[in-house]
């Protein structure tokens, strides 16, 4: 390890040095911040920037002969990390082990970009069209904006933080915050893996649509096809023909008969065979995803140069030739009018906090896991800025991409925009978006970067949630994991896979509107809720406005202050209680949800949250003492006697 500047890259070395350190003090050892020990007795204590020291056996008569005989201190003294005993009253020698240093990003850009390509999903370009058209256009984003601002950032920011001064993933962070919370860390593991099991599935369907429009003619522009039914409908070849409630456009057909096969299914009590096809493109996604992550940020870093800035191109690509199509004005208005009686409306700034808590995606440990990986002096302040912004403004150009072409459409059709508007989620864009671009010139050309356009934007964002899980278990288990990475990235790949099969079969678009709308969405919640209850009043603003300070130079402003104290909580509680009194009315295609698929959801929801009251009452069982001792030792961060850094561990004395 070269000397630097930086904290992260000083050189720990046996040195004998005399320490004047008082207690309750910082001490300075080596170019090292050392903090004093918080526990009762004398452990380890722990640097600011991620590494741990220990110290050797110091004699009480000052000689230093080797002899195992340690020193005792009154139980009342605190000590830290570097020093002795007090009772000794000679000089101290502590043994300063070299650590191995923690991966870090190769380059900054590496780090932003992975942050943006994990933010910006498949969400961006199919929910909040929708979800703003529906809910007043245009008034939409003031709302948005708000709930932006108190909520979804500052909580973007705080995870951040967290994550670059602590450097450890969601499960072992809790023992430097507040130890009795680290059930969450686990529930954001198993939210994890059940959003691997339908998310990528939605990117297998993208890529059995690229692998077919490798055709001279795309086939869902015609109704000749085995899988048509008479109620097919081209009105694009031939104008005369009119458009009737009965009518299906040959690209549904192409989604519902052909791709997914739900003709096959009667619904979640029969879900059918598996698809073969379907199976095939999942497995080819997972493979990609497995030799993109295996090394660790090193790589991925490098692949999301790729991903994450590839859809941004064929956006505007794709809004450049939107806007020159015939009746792209239509959807320009429809998108953007506004409707100020909405504001009136609690669902719309429900809809407003939800859409953009779910945008920037704190809570699913993926920005601790990244910031983790940053230098210890990284301004992550900026970091938080500047994505999140991008972010945001990528949702609301995706509006423009979604409709221009939806204009075109109702244009074509001779109806309202609102009538051609109605497919939400993945219909939006396996359908409506997918047979606008069947009738544009070069239909080819356009249809195969639109849908790598959508593998990009899910790959990026698979590759992020799976080294959310991957850190957590690596932090938590280094002696297990910490040489066998790509081991246990390969176990974690086929467990993902294996539990996508209910997805891949003939029903399976309903199992992913189920895990879609109950898998993650109250659960999350939950956790950053508990997340930011945690930090801001079990751990302290004040101890956490310090670890910022020390990290940037800067103490942070009452404005983000105020958010995390009580602004962000309560704009979480604001979104889970709307959520829990009104459960979703599932719907898709023509089939409705029966009652009992509630209670699953609900099931799927909790099986997760689970986790946080079992760990507490874990951790209070194994805790010695009184009830009120337990307590106090459960949510006071603990300085462990044996901290975890790759093969080394370390062992207070």
């Amino acid at each position: 390890m070269e000397k630097s500047s930086s904290n992260e890259t000083q050189t720990l070395t046996s040195k004998k040095e005399l320490l004047d350190c008082t207690e309750g003090e910082d001490c300075q050892e080596n170019g090292l911040l050392v903090h004093p020990s918080h526990g009762d007795k004398g452990e380890a204590g722990q640097i600011s920037n991620g590494y741990s020291v220990v110290q050797s056996p110091v004699p009480c008569n000052g000689i230093g002969d080797g002899e195992d005989v340690q020193c005792t201190a009154p139980a009342a003294t605190t000590t830290t990390t570097t020093t002795t005993s007090t009772t000794c009253g000679v000089e101290a020698q502590p043994q300063l082990l070299e650590l191995e240093e923690r991966e870090t990003w190769s380059k900054k850009m590496d780090f932003l970009l992975s942050v943006i390509g994990y933010a910006v999903d498949l969400g961006n370009v199919w929910r909040f069209p929708y979800i703003c058209y529906q809910n007043g256009g245009g008034a939409f984003l003031i709302p948005y904006t708000i709930m932006a601002i108190f909520g979804g950032i500052p909580l973007f920011y705080m995870e951040l933080a967290l994550g670059q001064y602590h450097r450890n993933g969601c499960i072992s962070i809790w023992r430097k915050i507040c130890p009795i919370f680290k059930g969450i860390g686990f529930t954001i593991c198993i939210i994890a893996f059940y959003i691997a099991s339908y998310y990528n599935t939605i990117m297998a369907w993208a890529l059995y649509y690229l692998i077919s429009s490798f055709t001279s003619e795309l086939p869902w522009t015609s109704c000749k096809n085995a899988w048509n039914t008479v109620n097919c409908t081209n009105y694009f070849t031939n104008a005369s023909i009119t458009w009737t409630p009965h009518s299906i456009s040959p690209a549904e057909e192409f989604y519902t008969r052909h791709v997914l096969q739900v003709q096959r299914s009667k619904g979640l009590d029969d879900l059918g065979g598996i698809s073969w096809q379907l199976t095939l493109c999942l497995l080819l996604i997972f493979t990609i995803v497995y030799f993109s992550i295996w090394k660790g940020v090193k790589t991925s870093g490098k692949v999301v140069w790729v991903t994450a800035t590839f859809p941004y191109i064929i956006l505007f690509i794709l809004l450049i030739r939107g806007a020159t199509l015939p009746g792209a004005w239509r959807g320009v208005v429809f998108y953007l009018k506004p409707d100020w009686q909405k504001l009136l409306a609690t669902e719309v700034w429900v809809d407003a906090a939800a859409q953009i808590f779910f945008s920037l995606g704190p809570g699913f440990g993926v920005l601790l896991a990244f910031a983790s990986y940053n230098k210890f002096h990284n301004n992550c302040y900026q970091d938080a800025l500047v994505t999140s912004t991008v972010n945001c403004m990528t949702s609301f150009v995706s509006g423009f991409v979604i409709f221009t072409v939806l204009g075109y459409m109702a244009e074509m059709r001779n109806e309202e925009v609102s009538e051609v508007a109605k497919d939400t989620g993945p219909s939006l864009l396996f359908i409506t978006y997918a047979e606008a671009i069947a009738n544009m010139p070069a239909s080819t050309f356009f249809a195969i970067i639109f849908f790598l356009m959508l593998l990009t934007l899910g790959l990026d964002s698979t590759f992020a949630g799976l080294e959310g899980v991957i850190t957590a278990m690596l932090d938590e288990f280094p002696h297990v994991w910490g040489k066998r990475r790509e081991w246990f990235v390969l176990g974690l790949i086929i467990a993902c896979f294996l539990g996508s099969l209910s997805t891949l079969t003939f029903g399976g678009a309903y199992v992913v509107k189920l895990f879609e709308e109950y898998a993650t969405g109250p659960a999350v919640l939950t956790v950053v809720f508990l997340e930011s209850i945690a930090v801001a009043w079990f751990y302290g603003i004040n101890q956490f406005c310090s670890d910022m300070k020390e990290m940037l130079g800067f103490t942070p402003g009452w404005y983000w202050r105020l958010c995390w104290v009580a602004i962000s909580p309560i704009f979480l509680l604001f979104i889970i209680c709307s959520f829990m009194s009104s459960p979703p009315d599932l719907r898709l295609f023509d089939y409705n949800y029966p009652y009992w698929t509630t209670i699953v959801g609900y099931c799927i929801g909790t099986s997760s949250v689970i986790c946080i009251p079992i760990y507490m009452a874990y951790r209070l069982i194994i805790t010695p003492g009184t009830f009120k001792e337990r307590i106090l030792k459960s949510i006071t961060p603990e300085t462990a006697t044996e901290i975890p850094f790759g093969d080394i561990r370390m062992n207070a004395v």
